[in-house]
């Protein structure tokens, strides 16, 4: 990515600690930030109908959290739960939508790596929910 393209979300990002067992985001709450992973590991949890919460996958150093901030209505779908003591990077999702807006060449490029994480996201969540037995 284009180094004038970091430098602008560079100028908005924000450090944030969380203690094990704490949550990243909560399901349903807006969704009004994307996160990068340094320390620690993140349990990504759903609520299942009848059921106790379910992880379905865990994400730990370099992984990205979320996407809900990229589309309306800007609402979290899932939990995430620190694991053990974990560090992020933060960035705020309207000065992310921004950016991305505004720089049409580097917002494409950003969301062709956000893809395939959204994708594999997607398919592990797939496979999890299909190997939860029924109540």
């Amino acid at each position: 990515m284009e180094p004038q393209f970091l430098d602008l979300l560079r100028e908005k990002a924000y450090l944030r600690s969380f203690e094990p067992g704490s949550l990243l985001v909560r399901e349903n709450d807006p969704a009004e930030e994307f996160l990068v992973i340094f320390t620690g590991k993140v349990a990504l949890e759903i609520l299942l109908p009848r059921r106790p919460r379910a992880s379905v996958q865990t994400v730990g150093p370099g992984e990205v959290l979320g996407w809900s901030w990229l589309l309306a209505p800007h609402r979290w779908t899932l939990d995430a739960r620190a694991l053990e003591p974990t560090l992020v990077l933060g960035l705020a999702a309207s000065h992310l939508r921004s950016v991305l807006r505004d720089r049409p060449a580097d917002g494409y490029h950003f969301l062709l790596r956000l893809l395939p994480v959204i994708a594999h996201r997607l398919e592990n969540t797939r496979r999890e929910l299909l190997s939860i037995p029924s109540p």
